[in-house]
């Protein structure tokens, strides 16, 4: 069960650092070419509020696993 949360953990640690890397790298193309994302219809942060929300959402489902398998580790010590 240890593996398990650990795994969990490292999932939710990995889930998180892509959307914070995926924002830095939007950030940084929007800065260098402001032209491209002028011609959309909707502002470059747009993409970054869908993912934040599958994130937040994975990360939601990950928590309440890692918390059934802590309460079940927890149960039998």
């Amino acid at each position: 069960m240890k593996k398990l949360y650990e795994t969990l953990r490292l999932f939710l640690g990995c889930d998180v650092g892509v959307f914070v890397g995926r924002c830095i790298v939007q950030y940084w193309d929007f800065k260098a070419h402001p032209d491209l994302y002028a011609m959309r219809s909707v502002p470059w942060y747009q993409p970054l509020k869908v993912q934040g929300l599958v994130t937040a959402g994975i990360a939601v489902i990950v928590l309440a696993a890692m918390w059934l398998v802590r309460k079940n580790i927890d149960k039998k010590r």
